[in-house]
């Protein structure tokens, strides 16, 4: 399967867009004032080494066929086709002790309406110590029953909201309301885009578990229009019996983002299920030891993982257009690899997360 040229690929309105993609600034090495506050920045190493090695690559790979680089198959659904790349990575999957967790939250008497932490602390005096012991209380009993209610239906994402109605989203226990699922259910999803805002998503990396293993599932565009396809493909990994989306940073950028192109297309948009953003619990975990927050900075600082030739997650359009408008594959490569460590990054850090809080002991 050989790349078609742009002039066929893409319109003349793509083609005048993509000229001005570039959607941050580079910046002397260690110039953090030298960023208009922007997190959206490359440090001239990276990107000399990025340009470097795009170069590379176009020499290594000219009139190489697809094919011959990516190994995978060609899906089909209603959005039309799509090439789906499949890996698997081994990982540790920490047991959560839910007996900790459902003690720990059936303890928290702020979950009942009309508690705060004074009343907590004059309820306890009074050795109201659990929720299921406010069932006796004459003015908190009816609100205990809603609340219990709701914990035995182990609906994660009612149990989500009603701690996120008292707690902070980050806070731990929302955190450990995952143990609520199986390591099955969990779907960790990263997207690679051709910009900020509006533009099409050129990758949609999915993480699964697959007999304990994490199966990564990469869709890849070899053509923008094959974009409806790999959004059809990414929704049904969402739509099993009780998925529990796992992102970085996806509450802010990557979930606003896939909805925006299910409008553009005219497709249903995502239903509610249980969102855990890792970006929120390791802010509330690291904010106050790491200078950096980013995704790589925590799988090198708290994960050990270092990774070589790296291509910045912000230079992913220009190495895509490039793509398009040779029809070299060799661009697409460090895509492709940079969004599946990702992937990995993203899951074992959630575990780490998790087993820190809530593993057996």
């Amino acid at each position: 399967m050989s790349a078609i040229h742009a002039p066929v690929r893409i319109g003349a309105l793509w083609q005048q867009r993509m000229e001005t993609l570039r959607e941050y600034e580079v910046v002397r090495d260690g110039n953090i004032f030298g960023t208009s506050f922007s997190n959206n920045v490359v440090f001239s190493s990276d990107y000399d080494q990025a340009r470097q090695h795009l170069e590379e690559l176009m020499m290594k790979y000219q009139d190489v066929p697809f094919d011959e680089i990516f190994s995978g198959s060609e899906i089909f659904n209603q959005g039309g086709a799509c090439f789906l790349q499949k890996s698997l990575q081994s990982i540790k999957i920490p047991p959560v002790d839910s007996d900790r967790l459902r003690s720990e939250i059936l303890g928290d008497l702020t979950l009942v309406h009309g508690i705060g932490p004074r009343t907590q602390a004059r309820l306890r005096s009074k050795g109201y110590w659990t929720i299921p012991d406010l069932m006796h209380h004459p003015k908190f009993r009816s609100c205990s029953h809603e609340v219990l209610k709701c914990l035995n239906k182990g609906n994660s994402s009612e149990i989500m909201d009603l701690i996120g109605c008292r707690h902070a989203k980050s806070h731990p226990i929302i955190l450990g309301t995952a143990g609520f699922h199986d390591p099955e259910d969990y779907v960790f999803l990263d997207i690679e885009t051709l910009g900020l805002f509006c533009r099409p998503v050129i990758l949609f990396g999915v993480g699964i578990i697959e007999k304990g293993s994490l199966a990564v599932h990469q869709y890849l565009l070899r053509d923008i229009d094959e974009e409806q396809s790999a959004l059809a493909a990414t929704l049904d990994h969402l739509s099993g019996d009780q998925p529990a989306l796992v992102t970085f940073n996806g509450k802010s950028f990557d979930i606003p983002y896939v909805s925006d192109r299910l409008a553009y297309y005219g497709m249903a948009s995502l239903v509610k299920i249980p969102h855990f953003d890792v970006l929120h619990f390791s802010r509330r975990r690291w904010k106050n030891h790491l200078p950096s927050l980013r995704l790589t900075a925590l799988e090198m600082e708290i994960l050990g993982i270092h990774r070589n030739d790296d291509l910045p997650g912000q230079m992913v359009p220009e190495f895509y257009e490039t793509y398009l408008r040779t029809g070299n594959c060799g661009p697409l490569i460090p895509i492709v690899k940079h969004n599946k460590q990702d992937i990995i990054s993203l899951a074992l850090l959630f575990f780490h997360l998790l087993e820190e809080y809530y593993g057996c002991r």
